[in-house]
């Protein structure tokens, strides 16, 4: 069982999944933040992707024939997991950026009416690569920031949201050792 990061943006989440790779990590869980793209998916609710529309560059250097997405039996893991702790998982795609500041109001509106739940930095990357290594990978994000709303309204600084997040990796932490153990 390895545990590594926090990695900010697509490169270089992409370098930590790469060397977990070699160091022999065959099922990786992801665990992050992102932002809502629409009304019902609130601050500290958790999306579960499951697959991503690309806006960054590193996707690109691990070609595939098709869409990819995250492998079906650990998000059945793990809706199963966080169920029997009375916590819903929301699955559907996301996008994926490392423009931050191009996350324009037209976008936001535009991929939220296309059923994209929300947006992070790494996710497609992520996927990308581990569909291209031939290993698992799922994601648990945690919602940070709503930015459906007309003015940003960002929450990852709040004592609340940072508790909620550390709560998030403590369970993850007893999911994984779930795995290790069967």
């Amino acid at each position: 069982m390895f545990w590594a990061g926090p990695a900010v943006g697509s490169p270089m989440a992409v370098i930590c999944l790469e060397k977990l790779i070699a160091l022999g990590a065959s099922r990786i869980i992801v665990c992050g933040w992102c932002g809502s793209l629409c009304p019902a998916l609130g601050v500290g609710e958790l999306v579960l992707p499951t697959w991503a529309i690309s806006e960054e560059g590193t996707s690109v250097h691990y070609p595939l024939a098709g869409r990819s997405e995250s492998s079906l039996r650990l998000r059945k893991e793990l809706k199963v997991f966080f169920a029997d702790r009375g916590k819903e998982l929301r699955e559907g795609p996301i996008w994926t950026t490392d423009a931050l500041y191009r996350e324009t109001r037209e976008k936001v509106v535009r991929y939220g009416e296309k059923g994209i739940l929300a947006v992070d930095m790494e996710y497609s990357a992520l996927m990308q690569v581990a569909a291209f290594r031939r290993v698992e990978l799922a994601a648990v994000l945690m919602v940070s920031d709503l930015l459906w709303q007309e003015s940003w309204q960002p929450a990852f600084q709040s004592k609340e949201f940072r508790n909620r997040s550390q709560g998030l990796v403590a369970e993850l932490f007893r999911f994984v050792g779930g795995l290790a153990a069967a």
